[in-house]
């Protein structure tokens, strides 16, 4: 069994901050990936501060959206996490067309989901999806600053 490849970072001209670009194998191979390019490029992830909540939220978009793509959405086709000037932006690609749809709860029925795309929308400063490719493209920007 071989290690996968690493994140790899890019730079470009008009961003000239840190990216990782390498779809992840799983949510938790999204958030690592997510929590490296934070810590390079925004604040250190030690201590308590109004960044470590940023970084919580930020941590938690990603695994929503992941998993969603995962469970909901055919598979994750493509993710990206580049950090710019309105934030970190979060881009997940699935093989689903359907747009994500808000679940109506009914009492307290524990343990059936529905929670993760209201939470990302509120949690989350921009939220868009697109179609792409045969499926769909989800962007959520953090705000970092």
């Amino acid at each position: 069994m071989s290690n996968p490849a690493p994140v790899r970072r890019t730079a470009v001209a008009s961003d000239p901050v840190g990216a990782a670009a390498r779809t992840p194998g799983s949510a938790a191979e999204a958030r690592d990936a997510v929590a490296e390019l934070l810590a390079s490029e925004f604040c250190s992830l030690t201590g308590e501060s109004q960044s470590d909540v940023v970084v919580a939220d930020a941590l938690l978009i990603t695994s929503e959206l992941v998993t969603n793509a995962v469970r909901h959405g055919g598979g994750l086709t493509g993710f990206s996490a580049r950090i710019t000037e309105k934030g970190l932006r979060i881009t997940v690609d699935d093989a689903d067309p359907g747009f994500p749809v808000v679940r109506e709860q009914r009492g307290a029925q524990l343990g059936e989901g529905g929670y993760g795309w209201p939470l990302v929308r509120r949690l989350a400063s921009e939220v868009s999806v697109t179609p792409h490719g045969e499926g769909k493209r989800i962007v959520a920007v953090v705000a970092l600053f």
